[in-house]
């Protein structure tokens, strides 16, 4: 399944809608102004929160959790920088890693779990700008988790400017 992200630049609390392939709107990215720290929303059509996403205060390398009904989902952490790619660790509540890969800030990188692709997230297939796809590979996998690890990811290396 392919999902559409039309980012609004500079738009007040960052809310985005995220459209499957036939154009439905599927989740809401609400972001929420005026807070301490960065915190997030994953909504349902409906307006039910699906996932919470906050950023973890007194984070040197800066960390993102997500968190499904109060309890613990995974944690979100820089894992290393080069020039051309940035790396994220996904800590899964379960011991499991995810890892994150690519050119972050261009939209282009991939989710994988112990070298299996999870899903890819690209600028390429789209001709607009501020707009790029989520293709969710694995059907057995929660594609509102690898939004939410696509969100945060984005967030940390937009924080950390690369």
């Amino acid at each position: 399944m392919r999902y559409l992200v039309r980012e609004r630049l500079f738009s007040i609390g960052d809310d985005y809608w995220i459209e499957d392939e036939s154009g439905r709107k599927v989740f809401l990215v609400d972001g929420k102004a005026m807070r301490v720290r960065q915190t997030f929303e994953l909504k349902d059509e409906q307006g039910r929160v699906l996932v919470d996403i906050h950023q973890k205060l007194l984070s040197l390398m800066g960390e993102m959790i997500i968190e499904r009904e109060g309890e613990h989902l995974a944690k979100v952490k820089r894992k290393r920088l080069s020039l051309l790619r940035n790396h994220f660790r996904v800590e899964m509540a379960d011991g499991t890693e995810l890892d994150v890969s690519g050119k972050i800030l261009d939209r282009e990188f991939a989710i994988e779990y112990d070298g299996e692709l999870l899903a890819q997230i690209s600028r390429r297939w789209f001709t607009v700008r501020d707009t790029y796809g989520v293709q969710v590979v694995r059907e057995d996998v929660d594609p509102a988790l690898l939004i939410a690890v696509t969100v945060c990811v984005i967030a940390l290396a937009e924080g950390s400017d690369g």
